[in-house]
């Protein structure tokens, strides 16, 4: 037996009991029976992506499975073939784990995950763009020690890989007690080998999202995941004729094979990769795909690795916390001279972990103090925002919140593995360094464990806080000469570009104004380049010449000209990571916002993954945009079409978390107080516009009094 052979027994195979499974099912519930996933727009994302045709129902699932599939099992060309059936093979695994979720089942339970919803292909965007993920590891089967398999999983983990797991690696890495799940990014797909699917699918969706792929242009598809998703495979043997046809499928999509099978296999070089010594996996697949870790050794007993960003640490599992709400904390960067600053000292003030009663609330402060002359104080801010993410980086320590309201957990295990305070400090150090390089000469960092001395330092560093707040306050669009460019996202998103301005942060939330004014400074020819305002067309849509010609650069021609401030006339294009997305409801002539939090159906009848689906990709989506959270309260979002008195409709948890600064500005802009009380959300209405239209008139919404919408 061949190996093409396997590839064809295996596709057999899965094409046969996919068959029986399909009629079982219309058997019991008929083919109007509808079929999808769930979260997600595009209802089977692979056969979706591949095909460019929608299955709703169970009786067009089995007309896909006969004029699709069926046609893909030729066995002419022995090497096309060979590929062409692994892709059938792919698709029958689809269409077998879409019926396991008919009549709204969940048929997985931990430690199994299965399908990854729309939110999930999203929220790796930005990592996937800056190299925080820099690769998506998927492990089949396990090694015939558990403990190996435990140790290629942590290996991955601790270089940001993003790792899936099916069959034994799930029940290897369980068993040891790994922590499983998306806050870790391990990922257990499911106990079945079908079940590798949903990271196939996960690589799909990201070129629907972030590529602007067409769905059904196959060859843009394969070509997509093939040079812009860094994913590979590890195969441990014995591989059954089902995995190998699922493996020729993974070498069409771009994704090399390593693994140790022997029995009818052989070496296609830099796609299927025979590697007896599994121990030198890491290494092989790393250079497979061409994967260069960004790695920074920092002495601590711990592991430090964007993958932990996500952790949960659970009041049982906690050693101490420290809670800016019940006691003095703060975090603070400030600029020094170099005579004032001794690099790399680290001073712990009171009494370190080890002599803390386990469970208590600590009064914690860190003051990182930085010198060098390329620094300039508005890069303070943006150093302190990194804190979070460092912080959240270190394996079992847990950290939310920033300036005087920050919250740190740090776990019984870090403590029994020699974890200190003063450890913190050397993240703190070994990240300045590291990412801020060429503004930062020195860095030192002080942390004190004091009440008494914290509740002093804490007035003193609000008056910092409040000193910047009013510089920020005060800077507006018309307040700077320059605008900058930012684009990190066209790893995936080959022509989308932001413009960046004081009063409009990047879709992704993630980048401000003077973010991108540091970023200018660390990289002088990295993604954030300045535009200077120049050839003014109109003021209110904010359309400048200069904007129109930068666009048209980083966008290689693809958008000629954009607006800063209007949803309708050439919007911002999104590149499909944003926080939240916007879309006009023609009832009320009014805005529906949506965020990636949010799973349920808007007024406009479509979920956040449905609206999404109609713009991102680097494209310009005339109606709907794609934009970060503190845009909403800006006095410039949508500003052409009325500003953000237009918003009628926002999730519950979005309206809280934007309640204190849209209330501020819809007071100063139309004199309406408690304005977010008036914008209604998902305990008002979902789906229907007329409740909304009704709500809208007994609150007496602003939206209206304002002009139809020229559209």
């Amino acid at each position: 037996m061949t190996l093409f052979d396997r590839v064809f027994g295996g596709n057999d195979y899965n094409y046969a009991r996919t068959v029986a499974a399909i009629d079982e099912a219309i058997a019991a519930n008929g083919e109007g029976c509808a079929v999808s996933f769930p979260s997600t727009a595009y209802n089977l994302p692979c056969y979706y992506g591949i095909t460019g045709k929608k299955i709703n129902t169970l009786g067009e699932l089995k007309a896909a499975l006969e004029n699709d599939i069926k046609p893909m099992m030729t066995r002419n060309n022995r090497l096309q073939d060979a590929f062409d059936s692994g892709v059938a093979s792919a698709l029958c695994a689809e269409f077998l784990e879409v019926l396991k979720y008919l009549n709204g089942a969940e048929p997985y339970a931990e430690p199994e995950m299965g399908h990854l919803t729309d939110a999930f292909v999203r929220n790796l965007g930005v990592p996937l763009v800056t190299g925080d993920i820099p690769g998506v590891a998927v492990i089949i089967g396990g090694a015939e020690d558990p403990a190996e398999t435990v140790a290629l999983a942590k290996e991955y983990q601790a270089q940001g890989i993003l790792v899936t797991l099916t069959g034994d690696a799930i029940k290897h890495c369980y068993e040891a007690g790994m922590k499983l799940g998306e806050g870790v990014r391990v990922v257990p797909l499911g106990y079945e080998m079908q079940s590798v699917i949903h990271v196939v699918s996960v690589a799909v969706r990201a070129a629907l999202i972030f590529g602007n792929i067409q769905p059904g242009d196959y060859k843009a598809l394969y070509k997509y995941t093939m040079d812009r998703v860094r994913a590979f495979v590890n195969a441990y043997k014995p591989l059954s004729d089902e995995i190998v046809s699922y493996g020729a499928g993974a070498i069409c999509l771009g994704f090399p094979v390593i693994s140790n099978e022997t029995e009818n296999m052989f070496r296609v070089p830099k796609s299927l990769i025979q590697q007896l010594d599994t121990t030198k996996w890491n290494a092989t697949s790393l250079e497979a795909r061409d994967i260069k870790l960004k790695i920074t050794k920092i002495d601590i007993p711990v592991s430090f690795a964007t993958a932990f960003e996500g952790e949960i640490i659970r009041r049982g599992d906690m050693q101490v916390e420290v809670d800016g709400s019940r006691v003095d904390c703060f975090e603070l960067v400030q600029t020094k001279e170099a005579a004032e600053v001794e690099d790399h000292k680290i001073t712990v003030i009171g009494p370190e972990i080890d002599e803390i009663p386990v469970g208590s609330k600590i009064s914690l402060s860190y003051t990182v103090n930085v010198a060098g002359k390329a620094m300039q104080s508005d890069f303070e801010s943006v150093m302190e925002r990194k804190f979070h993410s460092w912080i959240n980086c270190i394996e079992g320590v847990m950290h939310t919140g920033q300036r005087d309201m920050i919250r740190i957990r740090i776990s019984k295990a870090d403590f029994e593995a020699g974890f200190k305070f003063k450890h913190i400090g050397e993240v703190l150090y070994a990240k300045v360094k590291n990412e801020f390089e060429a503004v930062v000469d020195k860095c030192e960092v002080v942390i004190i464990v004091d009440a008494e001395k914290n509740k002093e330092l804490r007035a003193a560093a609000n008056e910092v806080f409040n000193k910047r707040d009013a510089r920020l306050a005060s800077m507006t669009d018309e307040s700077v000469d320059t605008f900058y460019t930012c684009i990190m996202c066209q790893a995936f998103s080959p022509s989308h570009v932001c413009i960046v301005t004081p009063e409009r942060l990047g879709l992704c939330g993630a980048v401000s104004w003077l973010d991108a004014k540091a970023t200018k400074e660390l990289d002088p020819a990295g993604p954030c380049q300045p535009i200077v305002k120049e050839g003014c067309q109109d003021e209110k849509l904010g359309r400048y010449d200069s904007m129109d010609a930068a666009v048209n650069k980083y966008s290689q021609g693809a958008v000629e000209r954009i607006t800063l401030y209007s949803l309708f006339q050439d919007p911002m294009t999104s590149c499909g990571c944003f926080e939240c997305i916007c879309g006009v409801e023609p009832v009320s002539m009014g805005v529906v916002i949506t965020c990636r939090e949010h799973a349920g159906m808007t007024p406009l009848g479509m979920s956040f993954s449905e609206m999404a689906s109609m713009t991102g990709g680097g494209v310009q989506t005339p109606g709907f945009m794609g934009h970060g959270k503190h845009f909403i309260s800006s006095k410039k979002f949508i500003a052409a079409e009325g500003g953000p008195g237009r918003i009628v409709w926002m999730p519950k948890m979005l309206k809280d978390q934007m309640r204190e600064r849209l209330d501020a500005t819809a007071l100063e802009m139309y004199g309406v107080e408690n304005f977010t009380d008036m914008i209604a959300d998902e305990t008002v209405c979902t789906e229907d516009p007329e409740e909304l239209l009704n709500y809208l008139s007994e609150v007496g919404h602003p939206v209206l009094g304002f002009e139809p919408f020229d559209m």
